[in-house]
């Protein structure tokens, strides 16, 4: 996990495991290791080459029978505006949100385990402890942030907001032309808006602010509802054998 990058990084192949998205397939994962200081560059490159990173790991899936999984970029400036992404974002001014660097905390962890029992208990990462949680956030070379989200105060400032409850928290890789949502958890039982779709949304709306053009989230797997919502947000590129392809 501690071995420099070179300008030749090396990459590896998992051995079979069974798929967490589709029943009674198996997946295998291309990885490399992305430390040192151009592990910054590295991402960038292999992101747009479809890999996501897990702590200091980039990977891909290379399985050798099965091709569902597909990598996703939502395109900011055309970014189609409904009237339910719209009513979203504007039921989310109810909550303020901060980033701040890859840094755990008590607090982010005790929202992430509520997560996980309510909505993934028998996932892979359901026995994540406290310090699974730490490296999870912390373990980067890249540039990564996490984006709080509080409910806002009446009558509040910045300040005075941050002392709010804590709903849902995304860890975001920035890349040099976009931001990369790596792992979003929120209060499950937090139901005043549909906080997932919101937090894509923010991001949406932060890659705009700072000129990234685009957002990424990772895989869609054809065949798997859970990820289904990711196509709800249009246009977006999907990447194929012709690369990146525009998907309306």
């Amino acid at each position: 996990m501690t071995r420099a990058v070179t300008d030749n990084p090396q990459f590896y192949l998992t051995a079979p495991a069974p798929c967490p998205y589709l029943e009674g397939k198996h997946e295998r994962k291309v990885f490399t290791h992305l430390v040192g200081e151009h592990a910054p560059a590295l991402n960038d490159v292999l992101t747009h080459g479809g890999f996501r990173r897990s702590q200091n790991i980039a990977y891909r899936p290379a399985c050798e029978d099965c091709h569902a999984c597909t990598s996703v970029r939502i395109l900011v400036d055309q970014f189609k505006w409904t009237k339910s992404f719209r009513r979203a974002l504007k039921l989310g001014r109810s909550l303020v949100g901060e980033q701040l660097p890859a840094a755990p905390s008590g607090e982010q962890y005790d929202l992430f385990r509520l997560y996980l029992d309510a909505r993934h208990a028998a996932g892979g990462m359901a026995d994540m402890g406290l310090l699974d949680y730490a490296l999870m956030i912390e373990d980067t070379h890249v540039n990564t942030i996490v984006v709080e989200y509080r409910e806002r105060l009446e009558g509040s400032g910045l300040d005075r907001a941050r002392s709010g409850k804590l709903v849902a928290a995304a860890l975001t890789d920035v890349l040099s032309d976009g931001l990369s949502m790596v792992y979003s958890f929120f209060d499950p039982d937090f139901t005043k808006m549909s906080i997932g779709t919101f937090l894509i949304l923010d991001h949406i709306e932060r890659a705009r602010r700072m000129g990234l053009p685009y957002v990424y989230l990772g895989y869609w797997v054809s065949g798997s509802r859970k990820m289904d919502y990711k196509t709800r947000f249009q246009p977006q590129e999907y990447l194929g054998s012709q690369g990146w392809t525009r998907f309306d």
